[in-house]
């Protein structure tokens, strides 16, 4: 435990001006992200008594080793570098909110010749436009099932389109009008485009006018008594009024904004946004936090907004924002929010009518989220503690192993050689931190020197960057001024340095990937290949790092220059925690041999014949022997082949002699199938 005023800056060496700064452990990992108006008066606070101090507060300045500050022109800047910076460093005593679950979004992928309406989840790309998000992916689904009637637009995919373009015919949706079939032509690229927009355009909320369009086109066709169009128009305004009476109107002026709810204790925060548009409720989400910082209501509003906007531009920003408090920099990040979005946006509380009542419903559900996430989360704390307790009290540690990492190797029958790295923190995945591993220096089924080579490896990284820690860049240009202060005694750039943001992004003083040391080391597998850990540890003179592995065969926990294992029961949490510890790495492994096998396997000439399967492709070569027997054999002697047709036998001989001849099989030509091996195992 460090004390603050080990690492405290000079009187006089902090800028009386905006910026961002970051704290640093002993690891010079960054531990703690903030901005302020006045960086001297910011810092100045958490070098008090640290018996005044929040005790989170206390905890981070006690963990701390140093303070560095980067000087920035305008609050907005602070609050851009701000966020970048708590993404990038991930920092441990930051409100991160963590998504309940993974929200479906309606996608109309606007990038394509023929745009596709689609469920689609994860990380946003350019091009698609995006709606939601939702709290089912079934309620998506319904909505487009209903709007297909009207708005008939592709939902296949890429590969079942191509298909249709071969075949020239159209898929069931085509044949009942629920797909305009562009894969035959049916509509041009343009019309289908233009049927894609129109559906965006009514998912965005201008619904109305295109409901009294179809409206005065049913008239007209009634009055030419066209009788069958009007009575198609009757039943696509039915079909949209239905969809649109499944999202009930909670706005009667048609507003587009988010409202966002808080609900908190002393410890934890939920988060509930509603996204309205066009006075209706499109979609909802909702986060949950654990409080590691000293933040109130306004805090954890302004750590919302620039996780739900960060990444956001244009549309995706409404036009109003309703929050319960404002944060402490409001007209900052309302102009950070405008510039976003291109426009101004109004951020406020609502404090009176139908704002004010749905603002109460948005509250109720973040209290509901609130109880229901810590009802679950109560057996999964205990869980977890009790499971590093057990780990530590089986392996002798003085302390509970909250940074353990995994190495496992994997291979193919010696080839492609290759090794993963997990790393679990507090018993939960890091995956920010998982490495991969080519093993260098010889091939072959040597697990053993393997794991002494990766070990070393990863080790001797770790000691470079830590001899490497406290090195200060300068800026590359002469009489450019460093943005980045360094330790107490570095510089800090001058009030209104142009480019600030930037030039900070690019701090060369950041520890790099290998630079936290983990309190156990776990090795899939047995005594060797504990053993050749524990040596390569020894070798770089690291004595502080605990060293264990676990055997698949009966799941035996191995110490080094132990001659029997430690065994748990099979009930123990911390056997639990250690095998899915294990198991991650190996499929971790796995994944990354395959994707090098794939890149070193060559396509066979057999590929090419259409409507041969791998059945009948292993059927083939284990008959004959290898591809060049099969290219040898007539007609006759392929259709001896247990089901293999004489058209059949016709396309594999024509797709034979096209291929060159020094066309090379898979590594399946000759019909065994070969078990991987993750070189874990005693």
């Amino acid at each position: 435990m460090a004390d603050p005023s080990s690492y405290r800056p000079r009187p006089g060496e902090i800028p009386d001006s905006p910026g961002v700064y970051k704290f640093r452990d002993d690891h010079r990992r960054v531990i703690y992200v903030g901005k302020a108006k006045s960086l001297r008066q910011r810092l100045a606070s958490y070098f008090q008594d640290v018996a005044n101090l929040h005790p989170r507060t206390a905890t981070m300045v006690t963990t701390a080793a140093s303070v560095e500050w980067t000087v920035v022109s305008t609050e907005v800047e602070a609050l851009q570098l701000e966020y970048t910076w708590i993404k990038e460093f991930d920092p441990r005593f930051n409100v991160k909110y963590r998504d309940d679950k993974s929200y479906p979004y309606l996608a109309v992928t606007l990038d394509e010749e023929f745009p596709r309406v689609q469920v689609m989840r994860g990380a946003k790309r350019k091009g698609v436009r995006y709606f939601g998000p939702y709290g089912h992916a079934w309620a998506i689904r319904e909505t487009v099932d209903l709007m297909l009637r009207v708005f008939p637009v592709r939902t296949c995919s890429a590969g079942v389109l191509r298909n249709h373009q071969q075949k020239g015919r159209p898929c069931l949706l085509g044949y009942i009008g629920k797909c305009s079939a562009p894969c035959v032509g049916r509509v041009t690229s343009e019309e289908h485009r233009e049927l894609a927009e129109e559906f965006c355009d009514f998912m965005a909320g201008r619904t109305g006018a295109y409901i009294r369009r179809l409206e005065k086109r049913m008239t007209e066709a009634a009055e030419e008594m066209e009788y069958e169009r009007a009575a198609r128009l009757r039943d696509d305004i039915e079909a949209l009024r239905r969809a649109l009476e499944k999202s009930a109107v909670v706005l009667a002026d048609a507003t587009d904004a988010d409202l966002i709810a808080v609900a908190e204790d002393e410890l934890e925060a939920a988060v509930q946004i509603f996204h309205v548009r066009g006075g209706r409720v499109r979609g909802q989400r909702g986060w949950v936090t654990d409080k590691v910082e000293a933040v109130d209501t306004a805090g954890l509003v302004e750590h919302a907004l620039q996780q739900l906007y960060g990444e956001e531009r244009g549309e995706a920003v409404p036009k109003e924002v309703l929050v319960p408090a404002l944060p402490e920099e409001a007209a900052a990040v309302s102009q950070w929010l405008g510039e976003r979005r291109g426009s101004l946006v109004s951020l406020r509380i609502p404090r009176r009518g139908d704002k004010k009542d749905l603002m109460e419903t948005v509250q109720r559900n973040a209290q509901q989220a609130l109880v229901l996430h810590k009802t679950k989360r109560a057996s999964d704390l205990t869980t977890r503690s009790r499971a590093l307790e057990e780990i530590a009290e089986a392996l002798d540690l003085d302390s509970a192993p909250l940074r353990i990492e995994c190495f496992d190797i994997s291979h193919l029958q010696g080839e492609d050689v290759v090794a993963s790295m997990v790393v679990f923190e507090d018993g939960l995945p890091r995956k920010s931190e998982y490495r991969r591993f080519q093993i260098k220096t010889f091939s072959g089924q040597d697990d053993v020197r393997s794991m002494h080579e990766v070990i070393s490896r990863r080790f001797r990284r770790y000691l470079a960057e830590k001899d490497r820690t406290g090195e200060w860049i300068g800026a590359d240009t002469p009489g450019e001024a460093d943005t980045t202060a360094g330790p107490p005694s570095g510089p800090a750039a001058p009030e209104g340095a142009p480019g600030a943001v930037a030039r900070a992004l690019q701090d060369e003083g950041r520890p790099k990937r290998f630079a936290y040391p983990p309190q156990l080391v776990v090795v899939d597998g047995g005594q060797p290949q504990v053993a050749a850990a524990r040596r390569a540890l020894d070798e770089l003179g690291i004595d502080d790092v605990a060293v264990c592995g676990l055997a698949k065969r009966l799941e035996e926990v191995w110490l080094p220059d132990q001659d029997d294992p430690v065994v748990l029961p099979r009930s123990s949490e911390g056997l639990y925690l250690l095998q899915r510890v294990r198991d991650t790495a190996h499929d971790f492994a796995i994944r990354y041999q395959r994707s090098k096998r794939t890149k070193r396997i060559r396509t066979s000439p057999l590929d090419a014949v259409h409507g041969l399967g791998e059945t009948r492709k292993q059927t083939l070569i284990k008959h004959f022997g290898s591809i060049k027997r099969l290219r040898q054999a007539t007609i006759e002697q392929i259709c001896e082949v247990p089901g293999v047709g004489r058209k059949t036998a016709e396309a594999v001989v024509t797709a034979l002699a096209q291929a060159a001849p020094a066309a090379p099989a898979v590594n399946t030509a000759t019909g065994e199938i070969i078990e991987e091996n993750d070189g874990g195992s005693t």
